[in-house]
Formats: C-alpha cells, sequence, structure tokens
C-alpha cells in the first residue's frame, strides 16, 4: 500500500507560485511519488529472474528488497528536515537524481552484492523524494481545495502504480529482461528533472537534522534486519547472527539516549507515550508486516512454485491492486458512520482473516480460487489505513503532525521489511536454502496472522470507543 499521506507533513512553508502553473508540480510530484511505488512492485516479480541470472540465494533476494525498505524507512524519519533546509524542489531534485543514477546502477549491477549496494542508494533516494513531492504540492497550491483535489491525485497515482507494478515488472522482465524494471526509471528520472526545472524555486528555512538518532536508526534497522535474514541461512546462533542482533541492541539504545538527548530529536520520546500514538504504529507495523509479507510470498509461489511466467504472475496481482483503491474511497466513509475505532478493528481482523484463509495454497490450488481467497488481503490493510492515519492525527498537536506522519510510514516500512526478512527466514529454512516450501510459506502467513490478532485486540481495547480524539 502506498506511504500514508498527510497534508500537514513536515515541509517549507507554503508560498504563491504564480509565475509556475501549479500543475507543473504536480505533475513532477506525480511521477516521482509513482517510479518509487512502481519500483517496489515490479521488482518483487523480477525476483525469480533476478536469482536465476545473478546466482543468488533467497538471502539475496531477500535483501534486494530490504535494502530499499529499509533505507526508505530509516532515512524518512529525518527527510522532512532535510527537504525543509535545501528548499523542497532542490530536495526534491537531489532524490530524484540519486534515484535515477542508483537504477542505473541497478541495472548494470554484475552481481547480487552490487545489486543491493544499488538498492541501499535507490532507498536512500526514495525517502528524500517522498516528503519533497507533498512539500512541492503544498507550495504550489495556496487554496485548500485545490490543495486537497491535488494530493489526493497525488494518492490515487500511488494506488495507480501499485496496480501496474507488477504487470509492469511481469512485462518488462519477460520482454526485455529483469534490468529493463531498472533502466524505465532512466527516462522517468529525465522527465521529472525537466518538469521540475520550469517550477518556481522553494524558500528553505533552519531545520535540525537529528544525526545521532538518524545513524542509530539506521544501524538498528540494518542489525536486526541482517540477524533475521541470515539466522535462516547461517544458524541463528552462529556468530555472524548474534553479532548482527547484539549491534541491534546496542543501536537502539543509543538511539533511544540520541532522542532523549538530542533538542530537537525526529523521534521525540513523550510522544510515544501516548496510548493512541503508540497503538496507532504498532498497528501500521502489522498491517504492512501482512500485506507486503503476501506480496513477497506470492511473487513467489506464482513463478516458482507454479511456474507461471513472470506477466502471468503480475496480472494476479491487478484484481488485489483494484480492491484496494475502491476500499480505500470507502473506508473515510464508513470511518464517519460508525467511528474510527470499528473501522481499524475490523480491517485488521480481515486482514489476520486474509492470512488463515490462504494457508491451505498448494500447487494445484485453482487460480480462480487464489484470486477469490486474496479478496481479504486487499480489503483489510485498505480499509484500517485511512482510518488509521485520521486517528494518528488527531491525537498529535498540530505542530507534531509531520513527525507522527513520517514516524508511522517508517513503522510501516519497517513492518514490511522484516516481514520479508523472516519470511525468507523461514522460506528457507523448511527447504534446505535451496528456494520455495509450501511449510515455510504456511509458518510465515501463520505468523503474522498471529501479529495482527494481537493489533486487532490491542485497538480493541485501548482505543478510544469513539474512535474520535
Amino acid at each position: 500500500m502506498p506511504p500514508t499521506v498527510v497534508t500537514s507533513a513536515p515541509t517549507s512553508a507554503p508560498v504563491s507560485l504564480s509565475t509556475a502553473p501549479p500543475t507543473l508540480a504536480l505533475l513532477a510530484s506525480l511521477l516521482g511519488f509513482t517510479v518509487i511505488t512502481v519500483d517496489v512492485s515490479a521488482v518483487n516479480i523480477a525476483l525469480p529472474a533476478i536469482r536465476t541470472s545473478l546466482h543468488g540465494g533467497m538471502a539475496g533476494l531477500q535483501w534486494v528488497v530490504d535494502a530499499y525498505t529499509l533505507m526508505f524507512a530509516a532515512l524518512m524519519l529525518s527527510a522532512g528536515a532535510l527537504a525543509d533546509r535545501a528548499g523542497a524542489r532542490r530536495a526534491y531534485a537531489w532524490g530524484v537524481g540519486l534515484f535515477t543514477l542508483a537504477s542505473l546502477a541497478c541495472a548494470l549491477a554484475p552481481g547480487i552484492g552490487a545489486l543491493i549496494a544499488a538498492r541501499v542508494a535507490q532507498g536512500g533516494a526514495a525517502a528524500i523524494v517522498m516528503p519533497a513531492s507533498l512539500a512541492l504540492i503544498r507550495q504550489a497550491y495556496d487554496d485548500p481545495r485545490r490543495r486537497a483535489r491535488a494530493i489526493a491525485m497525488w494518492t490515487v497515482g500511488g494506488s495507480v502504480a501499485m496496480a501496474a507494478g507488477p504487470v509492469l515488472g511481469g512485462v518488462l522482465t519477460e520482454g526485455a529482461g529483469w534490468r529493463a524494471v531498472f533502466l524505465l526509471n532512466l527516462p522517468i528520472g529525465a522527465v521529472i528533472l525537466a518538469v521540475l526545472a520550469r517550477t518556481a524555486p522553494s524558500p528553505r528555512r533552519p531545520a535540525p537534522i537529528d544525526l545521532a538518532g538518524q545513524a542509530t536508526a539506521v544501524l538498528t534497522l540494518a542489525g536486526l534486519a541482517f540477524a533475521v535474514i541470515e539466522g535462516g541461512h547461517l544458524g541463528w546462533t552462529s556468530a555472524p547472527v548474534l553479532g548482527a542482533a547484539a549491534l541491534a541492541v546496542v543501536a537502539g539504545l543509543g538511539f533511544y539516549a540520541a532522542e532523549k538527548r538530542h533538542r530537537a530529536p525526529m523521534v521525540p520520546l513523550p510522544l510515544l507515550r501516548e496510548r493512541k500514538v503508540s497503538v496507532s504504529l504498532a498497528i501500521g507495523f502489522a498491517v504492512n508486516a501482512g500485506f507486503y509479507g503476501i506480496v513477497f510470498l506470492l511473487g513467489l509461489y506464482f513463478q516458482q512454485l507454479r511456474g507461471m511466467s513472470a506477466i502471468a504472475a503480475g496480472l494476479m496481482f491487478v484484481p488485489l491492486a483494484v480492491i484496494i483503491t475502491s476500499t480505500n474511497l470507502v473506508s473515510p466513509r464508513m470511518a464517519e458512520r460508525i467511528g474510527r475505532r470499528r473501522v481499524i478493528v475490523a480491517g485488521q481482523a480481515v486482514l489476520a482473516l486474509a492470512m488463515f484463509v490462504l494457508l491451505p495454497l498448494a500447487a494445484d490450488t485453482p487460480l480462480w480460487l487464489v484470486l477469490v481467497l486474496l479478496i481479504p488481503t486487499g480489503m483489510g490493510g485498505a480499509f484500517a489505513v485511512p482510518a488509521l492515519t485520521a486517528l494518528l492525527m488527531d491525537a498529535v498537536p498540530a505542530h507534531r503532525a509531520g513527525t507522527a506522519s513520517g514516524l508511522l510510514n517508517a513503522l510501516r516500512q519497517t513492518g514490511g521489511a522484516m516481514a520479508v526478512a523472516l519470511f525468507g527466514a523461514l522460506l528457507a529454512a523448511d527447504s534446505g536454502g535451496t528456494g520455495f516450501s509450501l511449510p515455510g510459506m504456511r509458518a510465515a502467513l501463520l505468523t503474522v496472522g498471529l501479529l495482527l490478532c494481537a493489533t486487532t485486540a490491542l485497538a480493541a481495547w485501548l482505543l478510544p470507543r469513539d474512535g474520535v480524539s
């Protein structure tokens, strides 16, 4: 699912762009958001081809996905401050330029290690693009109603990109090879920079960057991901895995100390003590773990177990994306009618159910039945997230809205990354590290299903009954 959209995300102060058509800023923002969204889903479909071409194992495929997602999650915490310091247009140009160059490096990667390194750069660039793209829209549209419509178009663009990503990834992988998935970003990046050059410059304002907090956040997530991914391959008690786990713990403590002492921490610790904030973050983590874990599993299931082509596997995700888009439109209306808490609880319960109904999947399950069983996956998270976001925004002061938005997005991306790490480890452990296995898939589905049951109960117990702050 696309990142949470919050109109009060950290941005430079709005200014009038009377000398430049606001549609140019919207076009540049929409293209950038689209390309970083397409990249995630398209690469999932290309994973089997990457494995064959670069001779990477399951751990390599997990890192191809998580190197991007983890950097996206970790750097998003301070990317808003960077956009403010540099100016939204300049930061956006930096992000798009770096993303384009990193895409070229991905396409030219001679081995799995080089590809993973390039994906790290891509994820860091995507973290800059996301908040800066929203900042451009805020600056371009002074009128709140027109700005709301522009942001709605930006959001729909993310949903369309999600739908197109698997299909596009399948078509490119099948027709021109997996490297074409990354090469496609080059002309799009050039178009974005050309359009961006015609928009008005963005103002800058002082915004402190929490370097110590940022560094320890990256180390914590990297250590945790390494321990989970490699634990399934090297053994949970192996020296590298134990060392990575220790690094995660030490860096996590360092992050806590840095945030406690910094005059402008990127994660204000008192914010986490608010019940609605902490519960919302836990839910966001679990929802994305379920959704992105399913996308990772099914991309492998369709191609490695069922022997489907990349194009056919990509097409299998189209109904899922259509359901997500339509459910996103219904969710806010339902929240107004029955309350946010009920919508959040119901959405999570449906997503948990989605994990359990997929447990019987086998190599010979009729494809029509697979599509039917995927319906709860599309509905659950898409139903819960809009209400969850609105609840979180009402739970924090206005000046903390951007921080809360970035934190929610970071936790959601982390949930997806940890799911890929754990799911891949379970698949590898059960198959001897050779490939996909149904018992490993079922263990993964059961694990995240139980997690969603826990956060569903947490929401039902701790969130306010009227669902309104």
